[in-house]
C-alpha cells in the first residue's frame, strides 16, 4: 500500500513530535540551526511509507516543537541513494561553493551507489551545497569526495575542530560491519586525509551507524571539557533491537581516547547493562546533534522507531516520528562523567497548554488508583515517589482503567520498567509487546520521573535525566486514563503535576 492510497485513520499522528505528512522517515540528518530556525533533514522515502528511495526530507522549526515540512531537499537518482550525513555552515567559504560575502551550507552525505553506477555496490561520501539557506541543494559535480572502496562506509558527521592541533574540518564516520569509527580531516571539505580509528569497543551486537563527536563541560565547568563520542548500533540494544551508546573521553584533533570503555574489542554479553546508553527504551535510534545551536547548547534528536518492526507500525499515511529534542550535559555520577538529558522545546506555546492536574502527597498500598480529572492523550507528567515496602510502584498512562502503558520502579533490583503488553495495538509484530528495563538508583530517598505522553509514544526522563527510556505505543483514542499504583506493599506518591498540551 502506498502513502497516496492509504486509508487508515490517522489517529496516532503526534502533537509534540515531528512526523512527515504522508511518507516514511528514519534517521535525522544534517541538523543545523541557521537563518533563525532549526533545520531537520532526515532519511525519507518520498514515494511511500515504507523504507526505500532514500532521499533527504526537510522540515524547519522556530522552537523544536512546531514543524513545517518542505519539499525533498536532496533526492535519490538512478546512480545513488542518499544515505545519512550532516550539514555545516562553511563560514569562510573553504569549499568555494559560495562567496566570501555569501558563504554556503554544505551537506556531507553517504552515496549508496546503485547497480549500473561506476561505483556500484560502494558507499562513499559526497557533497551538496545550498546558497539559499538550506532550501535548495546542488550536488557537487565531482562526487564522491571520499571513498574507501567499502560497501559499509557511511554516516559522516562533520564538525569544525579548533584546538591545539589547529583549525580544520573533522569527519566522523563508520565502517559499519567492522564496529569502527573512522576519523578524517580536511581544510576545504573536498580533500580528506585519515586521522585515526576508534573501536571495536563496548556494544558490538549489531552494525555501528550514525556517529557524533562533540565537547561538553563537566558539571558546568568550562575549564573541564570532555569529548563525547556517540555510536548507534542495530541490533544489539540493551532491550533488543536498535539503540545508541556513548563514550566519554578526550579528542586531541587526531585521536579520540575513551575514559569510559568497559570492553575493548567485541562486547562481553555479560556486560551489556554496564555500557553507557543514550536511551534504554526500544525506540531511540540514529541520534545526532545540531550544529550551531544557539547559546552553544548541545541538542540531539533521534528516530523514534526500531528496525525490528519499523516498517510494520500501524500508522498511516505517514510512518515513524522523531523524538523530542534533548539538551545534553555532562555530570559526575559516582566519580565518572555521565550524560544528562532533558527534553527541550516550546511546549508552552502549544494550543491548549496549561496545568490540568495536581495531586499532593498520597499513600499507596497494594492498589491501582485511576485519577479522576487527570486523563489526557498529550501530556507532561511530573511525578516523585518515595519507596516503602512495595515490590513495584509507578504510573499507568494512556490507560483504560488499570490497562495501559505501565511505567514502574522496582527498588530491590534497582530497575525502571516500561510494560507495553496492554498498551493498545501490539499485534503487528511479535517483538512489540515487551517489558523493557533500565537501571535506576534512588536519589535523596526519592525517584523522580518526567514523562512526555503523545498519541503514539512515551518518553521518560528519570532522576532529572540520568536515565531515559523512549517507547512507541498505539493506544485507542479512548484510552486516556492516568493511574498510580503500588504492588506488594506501600509507596508514597510525594507529588504529581500534569500539564495538558492539547
Amino acid at each position: 500500500m502506498t502513502a497516496a492510497t492509504a486509508t487508515t485513520a490517522d489517529i496516532f499522528r503526534p502533537a509534540l513530535h515531528y512526523a512527515a505528512r504522508n511518507t516514511w522517515l528514519n534517521d535525522p540528518n544534517g541538523l543545523i540551526f541557521h537563518g533563525g530556525v532549526y533545520h531537520l533533514y532526515y532519511q525519507n522515502n518520498p514515494l511511500d511509507n515504507v523504507w526505500g528511495n532514500m532521499s533527504w526530507g526537510h522540515a524547519t522549526s522556530p522552537d523544536l516543537v512546531t514543524w513545517t515540512e518542505h519539499p525533498v531537499a536532496i533526492a535519490c537518482d538512478a546512480e545513488e541513494d542518499i544515505f545519512s550525513g550532516s550539514i555545516v555552515f562553511d563560514r569562510d567559504n573553504t569549499s568555494g561553493f559560495g562567496t566570501d560575502s555569501a558563504p554556503p551550507l554544505v551537506a556531507i552525505y553517504t552515496s549508496a551507489f546503485k547497480p549500473g553506477s561506476t561505483h556500484a555496490g560502494l558507499q562513499a561520501q559526497s557533497l551538496a551545497y545550498s546558497r539559499d539557506g538550506g532550501y535548495t541543494w546542488t550536488k557537487h559535480t565531482a562526487n564522491p569526495v571520499l571513498s574507501r572502496g567499502s560497501a559499509e562506509f557511511r554516516d559522516p558527521k562533520v564538525i569544525r575542530y579548533d584546538g591545539g592541533a589547529g583549525s580544520y574540518w573533522v569527519m566522523v564516520a563508520v565502517e559499519a560491519t567492522d564496529f569502527q569509527v573512522v576519523l578524517y580531516r580536511s581544510a576545504d571539505l573536498l580533500s580528506w586525509e585519515p586521522l585515526s580509528t576508534f573501536g571495536p569497543a563496548n556494544a558490538t551486537g549489531g552494525v555501528w551507524e550514525c556517529p557524533d563527536l562533540f565537547p561538553l563541560p563537566v558539571d558546568g565547568d568550562p575549564g573541564n571539557l570532555k569529548w563525547v563520542l556517540t555510536v548507534n548500533l542495530n541490533p544489539g540494544g540493551p532491550n533488543n533491537g536498535s539503540a545508541g551508546q556513548y563514550f566519554v573521553g578526550d579528542f586531541d584533533g587526531t585521536t579520540f581516547t575513551s575514559e569510559t570503555t568497559v570492553t575493548e574489542g567485541l562486547q562481553d554479553p555479560d556486560k551489556l547493562g554496564e555500557y553507557q546508553w543514550l536511551d534504554w527504551g526500544r525506540d531511540y535510534y540514529a541520534a545526532v546533534s545540531f550544529s550551531d545551536a544557539p547559546g552553544n547548547r548541545r541538542l540531539m534528536i533521534a528516530w523514534m522507531n526500531n528496525w525490528e518492526y519499523a516498517n510494520q507500525i500501524p500508522t498511516s499515511p505517514w510512518r515513524s516520528p522523531m523524538t523530542l529534542a534533548r539538551e545534553l550535559s555532562l555530570r559526575t555520577v559516582d566519580g565518572s562523567p555521565r550524560l544528562i538529558q532533558q527534553a527541550t522545546g516550546g511546549f508552552e506555546a502549544l494550543s491548549g497548554a496549561g496545568q490540568s492536574f495536581t495531586l499532593a502527597s498520597t499513600e499507596l498500598s497494594d492498589c491501582t488508583r485511576v485519577l479522576d480529572g487527570a486523563a489526557g492523550t498529550i501530556q507532561r507528567i511530573e511525578a516523585t515517589f518515595t519507596p516503602g515496602d512495595a515490590d513495584e510502584f509507578g504510573l499507568v498512562v494512556r490507560g483504560n482503567g488499570a490497562h495501559g502503558t505501565r511505567i514502574g520502579i522496582r527498588p530491590a533490583p534497582g530497575t525502571l520498567h516500561v510494560d507495553r503488553r496492554t498498551s493498545g495495538r501490539t499485534d503487528f509484530h511479535a517483538s512489540f509487546p515487551s517489558i523493557d528495563a533500565a537501571p535506576i538508583r534512588v536519589v535523596d530517598g526519592s525517584y523522580k520521573l518526567t514523562i512526555y505522553v503523545d498519541r503514539c509514544s512515551v518518553e521518560i526522563f528519570a532522576q532529572d535525566g540520568q536515565v531515559t527510556m523512549t517507547e512507541l505505543i498505539f493506544p485507542a483514542q479512548t484510552s486516556a486514563d492516568v493511574a498510580v499504583y503500588a504492588l506488594g506493599g506501600t509507596a508514597t506518591l510525594k507529588s504529581l503535576d500534569i500539564t495538558r498540551f492539547a
